[in-house]
């Protein structure tokens, strides 16, 4: 529980009805896993934000910002510190007035919705994005990507606060130094609060259309009615995560509530009621049968949050 002192000092800085206190993670997340945060605050302006970062700098107060949470497992036992989230201001979209075929998105934007808007102004290539359950911010943080597309892909610039609130500036997409599920974020702890993002004019049906074929091969070939956060474990160099724990016969595999997709593999997905541990579980499972049968050892692409 979080002391009462730190909650008034961050009522001064945004409203209470931005506040919430012993707030479950499992509504903050794909997975619909993870106990109580201390706190969660969402920021709604770029003032906000840099004066709450500020203060959780000098208190020492430990935070995490997390949009969407399509990537996130957190502990049974919650979170002790402060979940930061973006609203506001941070979820607006425009076309840039200079340049027809550029766009400005928010970091608290989703990335369907996005995607959408750049379909309904006639541009193409954030087709990809369409279907990925998190929020800008996050796919620039893991450099999202499905389908032969990735974030690096489409992104000029983006806007970014430092992890302190004293500064806020730009890098360009070649300085987010964008790899496979990485980018500069994961080091530097920066926030990211908005992205230039470059697309090509296109025909709207034609875009449609390529959304509409991404959307059924998804509904097709993944587990998409089951809380999930995605693929759980990265591409391996040789093969593909899916194929090795299939090989392994470890399809269906059940730990709990946590289950290994009988319809895509490499998804650990929430069958109902699944907890942290279950999950945490059945990934050691995985990873120590496939290394096992194949001599590869997969690496969770899932962040796992360790309460304290």
């Amino acid at each position: 529980m979080p002391n009462t002192n730190l909650l008034n000092k961050i009522n001064t800085i945004v409203p209470e009805d931005q506040i919430r206190v012993e707030e479950l993670m499992s509504k903050h997340t794909s997975f619909r896993i993870g106990g109580a945060a201390d706190v969660v605050v969402t920021a709604c302006t770029e003032k906000e934000l840099s004066e709450l970062l500020k203060l959780l700098h000098s208190e020492d107060i430990r935070y995490m910002l997390v949009g969407n949470g399509s990537d996130l497992l957190f502990a049974d036992e919650g979170y002790r510190g402060v979940i930061v989230k973006l609203g506001g201001e941070f979820e607006h979209i425009e076309v840039v007035p200079s340049c027809d075929e550029e766009i400005r998105v928010g970091a608290a934007r989703m990335l369907s919705s996005t995607a959408n808007f750049a379909r309904d102004n006639g541009l193409s290539g954030l087709e990809f994005a369409s279907g990925i359950p998190g929020t800008f911010g996050g796919a620039l943080f893991m450099n999202a990507g499905a389908y032969g597309g990735e974030m690096k892909d489409v992104v000029e610039s983006v806007t970014l606060m430092k992890s302190d609130g004293s500064e806020v500036y730009e890098l360009s997409g070649e300085e987010m130094e964008f790899s496979y599920r990485n980018s500069v974020l994961q080091y530097n702890e920066d926030i990211a609060l908005f992205a230039k993002v470059r697309l090509r004019k296109d025909d709207k049906e034609a875009i449609t259309e390529r959304m509409n074929n991404l959307a059924e091969r998804r509904r097709m070939k993944q587990p998409v009615n089951f809380p999930s956060a995605g693929s759980t474990f990265k591409r391996p160099v040789d093969g593909y995560a899916a194929a090795l724990i299939e090989e392994a016969g470890l399809k269906g595999r059940t730990v709990g509530g946590a289950q290994v997709s009988e319809k895509h593999s490499g998804f650990v997905i929430n069958i109902g009621g699944a907890t942290s541990k279950d999950v945490r579980e059945l990934i050691e499972i995985v990873t120590q049968e496939v290394e096992k049968n194949s001599g590869i050892k997969l690496e969770p692409e899932v962040r796992i949050i360790e309460a304290e």
